[in-house]
């Protein structure tokens, strides 16, 4: 007997969903391998708020993953949720500018591979926390 499951949102939807998370899990993953390999030690406060914000997008994301299920009754809170998420991805990029603005000065005359190895790190960040287009 075949079963066909259908889906309250496009399967193409749900495909771009696991590749996003995947994605950005990859991307978690060269942050810490940058991070090691490069022996980085210390962190700017904004790449400790940036860190900050990806902790709590996840939680956010674990939370509204298992709404999907009851996508029609739990539409608004999955819209509030995915409204936190932009919020903390918007802050996430005001971080990243004003950050690199701040390891540039500090390193423009003293330490150059300083700051490529910190961009190194805020690169990797704001790639983990910016949404996929």
């Amino acid at each position: 007997m075949r079963r066909t499951f259908i889906t309250p949102f496009d399967r193409g939807n749900i495909r771009d969903l696991i590749t996003s998370m995947d994605n950005t899990i990859d991307q978690m993953q060269k942050t810490a391998k940058g991070i090691k390999l490069f022996d980085v030690t210390e962190f700017t406060p904004q790449m400790k708020e940036m860190a900050d914000a990806i902790v709590k997008c996840a939680q956010l994301v674990t939370e509204g993953v298992p709404l999907l299920s009851s996508i029609s009754s739990q539409a608004a809170h999955i819209s509030d949720l995915t409204a936190q998420i932009s919020a903390l991805e918007g802050r996430a990029d005001e971080l990243h500018d004003i950050g690199l603005r701040a390891l540039y000065m500090a390193h423009v005359n003293s330490n150059p591979m300083g700051f490529f190895v910190g961009n190194e790190v805020y690169d990797h960040l704001e790639k983990v926390v910016e949404p996929v287009r």
